[in-house]
């Protein structure tokens, strides 16, 4: 559902998003290389003191990269929640204005819970689906008055299953964030971590990059499993034809 989403809700006039919590990162040396003179390696404190820890919290629009992040010290629902309204308000209100849809617009919602063991119940009325929303199954994404929210604005989560975050691009973002604010540094203070995170995401935003699901990567392993050839009664291949024993033929071979 989720590959399905990022494959072909654009040609559906549909939006996608990504969010995740990135951290928590302490006021430790990070580890990583840093920009340093030649010559003059960086030097990192045997003995530090922790201040305290942060958060990032991410969203991220894969068909054009662009990424908007917050730093928090603490990430309950409160605060989540008062976040992702305050942004997917903004986003919602940028969308062009849905054609009036309103006898298939229940089934343009379905189309994206079928198969599900437990789909989304969805209220009597509804609005133009808008936009879809990647999140993972923690249990405060889950909390109905946020779920009713999201629905009574055209928003429909699309929960990542136990153990596949890496359907959530998000995760990609927040690891290039990460690295590039926090790699080889040594933060004093959350304030510190939550501003460099901050202004890289605003560096990354001047020139995104959009992601692609799959791309080369995907190919390149459909390419590498149609090279295969598969041998019946299981799922076990070979890399090259297994060499068959020809028949025996039982003609008389004519003479000169």
């Amino acid at each position: 559902m989720i590959e399905d989403a990022y494959a072909l809700a654009a040609s559906l006039g549909l939006e996608v998003w990504c969010e995740d919590e990135a951290g928590p990162f302490q006021t430790v040396p990070q580890p990583g290389p840093s920009w340093q003179p030649e010559g003059e390696p960086a030097q990192q404190p045997h003995e530090y003191f922790r201040q305290g820890t942060a958060k990032v919290l991410t969203l991220f629009h894969p068909r054009t990269g662009a990424v908007r992040v917050q730093g928090v010290t603490s990430c309950i629902n409160q605060v989540l929640h008062g976040w992702l309204q305050e942004e997917l308000s903004t986003i919602v209100a940028a969308l062009p204005e849905a054609p009036p849809t309103a006898k298939a617009s229940r089934q343009e919602w379905e189309r994206w819970l079928q198969g599900l063991k437990t789909p989304l119940t969805l209220p009597a009325e509804l609005p133009p689906l808008r936009l879809l929303l990647v999140l993972d199954n923690l249990a405060g994404h889950k909390t109905p008055v946020f779920v009713a929210w999201l629905l009574a604005h055209g928003i429909l989560p699309l929960y990542t299953p136990l153990g596949g975050s890496w359907l959530n691009m998000a995760e990609s973002i927040q690891r290039i964030l990460k690295r590039r604010a926090l790699d080889g540094q040594h933060p004093q203070s959350p304030e510190e971590i939550m501003a460099w995170l901050e202004a890289v995401a605003a560096h990354w935003n001047k020139d995104p990059t959009p992601f692609v699901w799959g791309g080369k990567r995907r190919r390149r392993r459909e390419r590498q499993r149609e090279r295969r050839h598969r041998q019946g009664g299981s799922g076990a291949y070979s890399r090259k034809p297994v060499r068959r024993r020809k028949p025996p033929s039982y003609g008389y071979k004519r003479g000169k």
